[in-house]
């Protein structure tokens, strides 16, 4: 069984590293995909464990082994709620919940055989991850990535979703279903507003019936 969050919803992986910002993301429990998996520890940690083996791959770095415990978890949900904000903020997508806070985290700069500089996620336990989150981020903004991952714009579904739409348009992480029950709200507020069934002429009134056909 995969722990993975985004396998979850059936969304395209974001490319690299930046998969790892939206398997955070993709954590909260929304629709029928599953529960939270920031609620409970042994949530978390199986979670986690898998996320950062992927990581670790795709990236070529060395992941630590984070062990997960009950304390933990309030800072894990609260720096993904700063990550949706982020996402949020870049895409003009909706109200912040207040100012975003400082990513103060440490990292390191390291040259590697081939005399090229990577930016290394240091520190430990929680403030790892955050570090590698924050770095993650910021190489996908200087790859022009970062406005790519999108939070769905259905309020109870939320997935974060890697937009690969020529124009970047996209804005359902799956338009069979989001998009559909978007599409049909609006089409139900719309008859509601209309009257029920729609405008129709002398709505209401009593209509008189026409002349037999003979006659017509």
């Amino acid at each position: 069984m995969s722990w993975l969050a985004s396998a979850r919803h059936g969304v395209r992986e974001a490319p690299a590293g930046l998969a790892l910002v939206q398997e955070l993301l993709n954590t909260r429990a929304t629709l029928h995909y599953g529960s939270d998996l920031l609620v409970t520890a042994d949530d978390a940690q199986r979670w986690l464990t898998e996320a950062l083996t992927t990581w670790s791959r795709v990236s070529g770095l060395p992941a630590p082994t984070l062990l997960i415990s009950t304390s933990d978890l309030r800072s894990l949900r609260r720096l993904r709620t700063t990550f949706e904000n982020v996402i949020l903020a870049a895409g003009k997508d909706g109200l912040l919940d207040g100012a975003l806070p400082p990513a103060d985290v440490p990292v390191s700069l390291v040259p590697d055989a081939d005399g090229w500089v990577r930016m290394v996620p240091t520190g430990r336990g929680t403030r790892w991850l955050a570090s590698a989150l924050w770095a993650e981020a910021l190489l996908a903004q200087q790859a022009g990535l970062w406005p790519r991952l999108k939070l769905c714009h259905n309020v109870d579904c939320r997935a974060a979703f890697f937009d690969t739409s020529r124009n970047n348009s996209g804005v359902w992480h799956d338009v069979s279903t989001c998009g559909n029950t978007a599409n049909l709200r609006a089409f139900r507020e719309r008859k509601r507003l209309m009257g029920g069934s729609g405008a129709q002429p002398h709505a209401g009134r009593p209509q008189l019936p026409g002349p037999p056909p003979s006659l017509r």
